[in-house]
């Protein structure tokens, strides 16, 4: 199914039906300020399974961060951050990037025996964030991969749709997605490590 939001002002009774279909456990494909991205409820283990076997990956190889509305539902899932850290944070966000933070126990077991850490994103994207807020937690962010050599990331949600329609329950469609992928900052040492850059400007990080 596919669900069309207002990329600015996303309404809030479509916003709620996606949010009772992700607390029933749906898989969903949704916009962020980059590329659309694979979703489900941070403790649906059988949710995130099914998005690393629709991406041919297993759990282990699969990259998955995490979408919170705010810097303090993101506090909630990382252990405590230096002050310089979390100022270059308020800066940057909400923005095009994904931060690499030591996980506290809220985080899943799943993904801490994958590795002691989590990427938390909190995107410019209003649905993105939107969905979140009423969630009252965060979602999980798995880029959508187009099967195309060249195109790496499927644009069109109409078109994501025809092909993974099948896959998951819903299609949030919410304007063309974009090509570039998020700058990904591994702050976990107290320091700022750049391990990609993407769109998020390294001037922000500064």
């Amino acid at each position: 199914m596919i669900v069309a939001i207002h990329p600015d002002n996303p309404d809030p009774r479509k916003i709620q039906i996606i949010v009772k279909a992700i607390q029933a456990g749906s898989v969903i494909v949704y916009p962020t300020d980059t590329v659309y991205s694979f979703g489900c409820d941070i403790k649906n283990t059988k949710g995130i399974e099914r998005i690393a076997r629709i991406k041919g990956k297993k759990f282990k190889e699969a990259n998955f961060s995490i979408v919170c509305d705010d810097l303090s539902q993101l506090s909630n899932f990382c252990k405590p951050i230096t002050s310089p850290v979390f100022k270059m944070m308020k800066r940057a966000l909400p923005g095009a990037y994904t931060f690499i933070l030591d996980a506290n126990t809220n985080v899943p077991k799943i993904f801490r025996e994958k590795k002691k850490t989590i990427g938390i994103r909190i995107p410019d994207n209003n649905i993105a964030r939107a969905i979140a807020t009423e969630l009252g937690g965060p979602i999980i962010a798995s880029s959508v991969h187009d099967e195309d050599r060249i195109i790496e990331y499927t644009t069109d949600p109409e078109l994501i749709e025809e092909r993974l329609g099948n896959q998951v329950e819903i299609v949030v469609a919410g304007g063309f997605g974009g090509v570039e992928p998020s700058t990904i900052v591994d702050c976990t040492d107290g320091d700022i490590e750049i391990i990609r850059e993407g769109k998020g400007s390294l001037d922000l990080l500064a």
